[in-house]
């Protein structure tokens, strides 16, 4: 009696490590974990992560037996990987960036400048939009 239901913890975890844990939400979920537990639950498509490309896409058709699709680029295209910088001359220390970054990879106190922790963001650019200065820009993370 081994089959596999699709709510299983070991499935949402399989799903999840499959994801490119950007916690975007370009997939329309909060984060990977919410995505991979939708559709374990079989209300997600293996479509949804611009990140994973095409390639992830296929993976997780794989995994649940399904059949394959390439991502739906409506929810945006998937790049190279990146990081956030903040051009720290021109941060006021607001503090949104801060509150936007889904993985607290930004670093600073109110009213002082901000530094983001390269080996910590997942190039999720939900901070750049925060920023009432326009002083956060995305680079190729190192490596890429």
């Amino acid at each position: 009696m081994s089959t596999q239901t699709p709510d299983r913890p070991d499935l949402v975890e399989r799903l999840d490590r499959l994801l490119p844990q950007t916690q975007c939400g370009q997939c329309g979920f909060a984060g990977c974990r919410p995505y991979a537990e939708a559709m374990a639950r079989g209300e997600a498509g293996i479509d949804h992560c611009p990140p994973g490309g095409d390639a992830g896409a296929l993976a997780l058709a794989r995994l649940l037996g399904v059949p394959a699709l390439p991502y739906d680029r409506g929810r945006g295209l998937q790049s190279p990987p990146q990081v956030a910088l903040i051009v720290e001359a021109d941060c006021i220390g607001c503090t949104k960036c801060i509150q936007a970054c889904p993985v607290d990879a930004i670093v600073g106190a109110n009213k002082l400048m901000h530094t983001v922790l390269p080996t910590l963001c997942t190039g999720c650019e939900l901070c750049v939009p925060a920023c009432p200065v326009d002083c956060i820009v995305m680079e190729a993370a190192s490596g890429a």
